[in-house]
């Protein structure tokens, strides 16, 4: 049975429960040097190219499921990141950019995992959904900043189109309605769905911040 609406919203629950998960892997050591200058642009293609693998598992199944109560209203043209993302590789790698490209196992394992929700239960897979495309439309642009000065990158252009969004004509709108349909999810969820959804949220910050690890060991300070 649906749940009744909720005293707090949904909205609200996610990003408060997960808040611990979400500093953590904003304040991760590599996003703090690579931001900080500390790191040179093979570090910003590398992270760029291991964020290709999630965008494609988060997109790949997005038309499939476009018709599903909890995850189909969250799908969004406007947000699709993988063509971005690939001109921007084809600016930092070259034209053979996939040649010698792979995952780490870490990529792997946040990527599975979307692959897997996307499957087996598409409530969950909007908490994947949540962490990373809200991410990209607030704290995502400030990354964006920093790369066209760190980098001399165009503005908005190759190099960081993953963190413009073209086809958003009011991202702070957008946002508003975004939450909205969290808080729709929340009623439609009943409690264990409920609680599922924050726990895989959690978890979905987890694995982003064990890519960040992973980049981390990539790259040492002593480098």
């Amino acid at each position: 049975m649906p749940a009744p609406e909720q005293a707090v919203p949904f909205s609200t629950v996610l990003r408060t429960a997960s808040s611990e998960e979400h500093a953590a892997a904003e304040q991760s050591p590599f996003m703090s040097r690579l931001l900080g200058g500390q790191l040179g642009i093979d570090a910003y293609a590398d992270l760029t190219g291991q964020l290709w693998y999630v965008y494609r598992a988060l997109e790949e199944q997005a038309d499939a499921l476009a018709g599903h109560p909890v995850a189909g209203p969250f799908i969004d043209r406007a947000l699709l990141r993988t063509a971005a993302i690939e001109r921007d590789l084809a600016h930092l790698r070259g034209p053979d950019w996939r040649t010698g490209l792979s995952p780490l196992p870490a990529t792997s394992a946040y990527a599975d995992r979307v692959a897997e929700l996307a499957a087996e239960w598409p409530a969950g897979y909007v908490a994947h959904h949540y962490t990373r495309y809200l991410g990209d439309l607030s704290g995502g642009q400030i990354v964006r900043g920093i790369a066209e000065r760190t980098w001399g990158f165009e503005r908005k252009g190759d190099g960081v189109r993953f963190y413009v969004f073209e086809e958003v004509a009011n991202p702070a709108a957008l946002k508003r309605e975004y939450r909205a349909k969290l808080d729709a999810a929340g009623v439609a969820l009943d409690e264990v769905g409920r609680r599922r959804v924050v726990e895989e949220c959690k978890r979905a910050f987890a694995l982003n911040g064990a890519v960040f690890r992973a980049l981390e060991a990539r790259y040492p300070l002593s480098a």
